[in-house]
C-alpha cells in the first residue's frame, strides 16, 4: 500500500489504548502529512515516535476561530493535511467538524482513514443490546442538567452510550438511577490497555460499586434500554374508561382507551354497555 499523494485533508484514527492498533494505512498517511493537527502534541508526539516519524504538528481544538480554520484550509489545498484526536476516531467528542464542514464547503478533498473508536468497542463489550444505540458524549457536570439531559433520553427504546471521568462517575450514575430506574448497565474502562475491565450489572449495583470508588482511565458507561412497561391493572383501565365516557360517546371511548392501553376494544364496549345497564 502506498502513501497518500493527493493533497486534502486526511482523518486519522488512531489507538484508544493499544499502539499494535494502529493500521497500516493510518501509519502510512501520519508519516506522508506535510502538518499533523492534534489536541495535544505531547500525546500524537508519542504515536508518531512509535512508529518512527516525524511530522510537523499544530494543535487544532474548538477554540479556533474562522479565520484559523481558514488558514488550514489554504494548506490542505496543496499539502496532505491529517486530523487526529487524543486517542480514537477524530470528531466523536472531539474538535474538527466545523474544519470538516468547511473543507467540504470549499470543494477540497476529505477522506477518512478509520479505526478504533472507544464508544463502539464498549458497546461490544457491554454485553448490552447493540441493535439501536445512541452515543451522548459526556454528560453536563453540573447535577441540575445533568438530569434533565438524562430525563430527554428516558423513553428512547436504545442502548445509550456516554463518556464520563472516575471524579464524576459516582455521581453520573446515582443521577441515571434516580432518572432512568434501575437499568442494566456497564462500566467499561481502559479499553485495549492492560487493565481493561467492563463491569456490568444493574445501575443500582454499579451506583454503589462506584458510589465512593473513583476508577482511573478512560471511561465508557454504557446504559441499556428500558424494559417492557408493567402492564395496567383491571382498576387503571376502567378509570381511563370512565374518565373517557364523560368525553366521548361509549364506543370511541372504548377505543382510545383501548389504543391506550393495547388491550381488547370489543371488551371495552362491552364492559360500557354494563355499566349503562347498572344504572
Amino acid at each position: 500500500m502506498s502513501a497518500p499523494a493527493q493533497s486534502g485533508l486526511y482523518i486519522v484514527a488512531t489507538p484508544i489504548g493499544n499502539l499494535g492498533d494502529l493500521s497500516r494505512r493510518a501509519e502510512e498517511t501520519l508519516a506522508a502529512a506535510d502538518i499533523i493537527l492534534v489536541e495535544d502534541t505531547r500525546v500524537t508526539g508519542k504515536l508518531l515516535n512509535h512508529i518512527g516519524k516525524k511530522s510537523r504538528m499544530m494543535v487544532y481544538n474548538d477554540h479556533k476561530s474562522a479565520s484559523d480554520r481558514e488558514a488550514i484550509l489554504d494548506a490542505v489545498r496543496c499539502k496532505i493535511v491529517a486530523l487526529v484526536s487524543d486517542a480514537g476516531t477524530p470528531l466523536i467528542s472531539d474538535p474538527g467538524y466545523k474544519l470538516v464542514r468547511d473543507a467540504q464547503a470549499a470543494g477540497l478533498y476529505v477522506t477518512t482513514i478509520p479505526g478504533p473508536s472507544a464508544a463502539i468497542a464498549a458497546l461490544t463489550l457491554s454485553g448490552l443490546p447493540s441493535d439501536r444505540f445512541l452515543f451522548e458524549g459526556f454528560l453536563p457536570s453540573k447535577t441540575k442538567a445533568r438530569t434533565e439531559s438524562l430525563a430527554a433520553l428516558k423513553t428512547l427504546n436504545a442502548s445509550l452510550i456516554f463518556y464520563e471521568n472516575g471524579s464524576r462517575l459516582g455521581a453520573m450514575l446515582a443521577d441515571s438511577l434516580s432518572v432512568l430506574g434501575d437499568r442494566k448497565a456497564a462500566v467499561v474502562r481502559e479499553i485495549t490497555k492492560r487493565f481493561e475491565e467492563a463491569v456490568t450489572g444493574s445501575l443500582s449495583e454499579l451506583s454503589q460499586r462506584y458510589g465512593a470508588e473513583k476508577p482511573k482511565g478512560e471511561i465508557v458507561v454504557i446504559i441499556g434500554p428500558p424494559g417492557a412497561p408493567e402492564a395496567a391493572s383491571d382498576e387503571e383501565i376502567e378509570a381511563a374508561l370512565r374518565e373517557a365516557m364523560v368525553r366521548l360517546p361509549a364506543s370511541k371511548a372504548a377505543g382510545e382507551v383501548a389504543r391506550m392501553f393495547n388491550t381488547d376494544r370489543k371488551a371495552l364496549y362491552e364492559l360500557t354497555n354494563r355499566w349503562k345497564s347498572e344504572k
